[in-house]
């Protein structure tokens, strides 16, 4: 059965108050959006401030919107002149390992500024990127871009296994959705580790993230259509990355398990000392009073603590 005329055609622009938008820019934004709540919630889950995110996202964001751009213009080849012209970049161009570069750069210098600890934030951060990047694959959908092989078997022709693409009038494998998939899955996972588990060592979510994100692209990326593999000067620029985000992935993890059992005596905690890696509260402003309540770890942790320092905390903001 084809169930090609139930998916296409879709139109991949739509009009709002009469401007012409590209349904991919919606969902990109929509994926933002939902980033951005999930990264604040997790902020302030596991003791960190709400505004601190706003914060990294208000300089981060800017900055990942260009590096995504520039990545994709310098591994592409495209002419200097094109890089930022508008009909140039109204026909697309963006690569999502140029803006985790780009955001990765921002949150560690905002970090170092502020004397914050980079991968605690990060474990945050890398959750609502995962979900951005699973909603903002479904623009690849609507463009009927970013698939794999022909899909010749009859039986197999069907979504989401494969895509009908109806400029070619051929299944292939939805490579976007199987990435889409895996990267909701591993958001979904490891915003679970984000919210139950507050031991050290931090960074565990951003190692993983590296594994999972480049472990996934580095299979896919070969297996791309060759119209979509960024390969500037001979190179393919993506799958290096890849292969280097899992390196980097695989290697912080073992190095984050090692340090805190040498340190701490044991893979998870402490059996020495403090076994949360998320006690300290961290503000956005010095005279920044913590926020506690249902939604803070915090306050199941360490129940004796929380009438006390919520009492002091509504005290100081009466007066």
């Amino acid at each position: 059965m084809n169930f090609s005329n139930l998916l296409w055609p879709l139109d991949p622009t739509v009009k709002i108050l009469g401007a012409e938008i590209h349904a991919y820019a919606l969902i990109i934004v929509c994926g933002m959006i939902a980033a951005f709540f999930v990264i604040t919630l997790l902020f302030r889950r596991r003791n960190m401030s709400p505004d601190l995110f706003l914060t990294f996202f208000v300089i981060g964001l800017p900055i990942a919107v260009i590096t995504t751009r520039l990545f994709y213009c310098i591994t592409d080849g495209l002419p200097i002149s094109e890089w930022f012209q508008w009909s140039s970049i109204r026909r697309g161009g963006l690569s999502i390992v140029g803006g985790i570069i780009g955001g990765a750069a921002s949150v560690a210098v905002i970090c170092a500024v502020k004397k914050v600890n980079f991968l605690r934030v990060g474990d945050c951060v890398v959750v609502g990127l995962l979900l951005a990047q699973s909603i903002g694959r479904w623009g690849n959908f609507v463009n009927q871009e970013v698939y794999g092989a022909q899909v010749t078997s009859e039986a197999l022709q069907f979504f989401p296994f494969a895509v009908y693409i109806e400029k070619t009038g051929t299944w292939h494998y939805a490579f976007f959705f199987y990435e889409s998939f895996v990267t909701l899955t591993a958001a979904i996972l490891m915003f679970i580790n984000a919210w139950k588990n507050g031991k050290k060592p931090n960074g565990i979510n951003v190692a993983c993230y590296f594994i999972v994100y480049g472990g996934t692209r580095s299979i896919m990326e070969p297996l791309r259509d060759s119209q979509y593999i960024l390969s500037g000067g001979g190179v393919p620029w993506s799958l290096v990355l890849s292969l280097t985000m899992l390196i980097v992935g695989l290697s912080l993890l073992v190095y984050l398990l090692y340090a805190n059992r040498k340190k701490e005596g044991v893979w998870i905690g402490s059996v020495k000392g403090e076994p949360y890696g998320i006690v300290k509260y961290i503000a956005d402003r010095k005279d920044e009073e913590p926020e506690l309540d249902k939604w803070n770890m915090m306050c199941s942790i360490y129940p004796e603590n929380y009438k006390e320092k919520t009492e002091k905390s509504k005290e100081t903001k009466e007066k």
